[in-house]
C-alpha cells in the first residue's frame, strides 16, 4: 500500500469531517432562531 492513500484518505476525512461538524452547529443555531426570534 502506498502511503499517498492514506494521506489521501486522511485528508478527504478530514474534511468531510469538518463539514459535518460545521452542519451540525449551523442547523442547530438556526433552529435556536427559528424557534426563539426574540432571544439573541
Amino acid at each position: 500500500m502506498n502511503i499517498g492513500f492514506f494521506i489521501v484518505g486522511g485528508l478527504i476525512f478530514s474534511i468531510y469531517m469538518g463539514l459535518t461538524i460545521y452542519n451540525v452547529i449551523y442547523s442547530s443555531k438556526k433552529q435556536k432562531e427559528e424557534n426563539y426570534p426574540d432571544k439573541k
